[in-house]
């Protein structure tokens, strides 16, 4: 069964994700980003669709948008981990 999760990002152009993630073996089914950079999340977009969650989390946690704190990506992956968390307390 495919979940899909909704996150707020924190300190980015873009002001929701969305992803799904079908729940047997947290596969990321789909990603979409409502503002930020439209050219960037495509292509994250394109590449992180089949990977676990747990490894796109890993890879793309701490990476900075030029002088800010975070990023896309990054918030990509707190969301990514939020979920995961959720998910194992549920």
């Amino acid at each position: 069964m495919v979940q899909t999760y909704t996150f707020s990002p924190k300190g980015t152009c873009s002001v929701r994700m969305q992803f799904q993630i079908e729940d047997k073996d947290d596969t990321i089914v789909d990603f979409q980003v409502m503002g930020g950079c439209p050219g960037n999340l495509q292509g994250i977009r394109r590449l992180i669709i089949g990977m676990k969650a747990s490894d796109v989390a890993s890879k793309l946690e701490g990476v900075k948008c030029g002088a800010k704190p975070t990023s896309c990506p990054d918030q990509l992956a707190l969301g990514l981990k939020s979920y995961l968390e959720m998910r194992k307390q549920a």
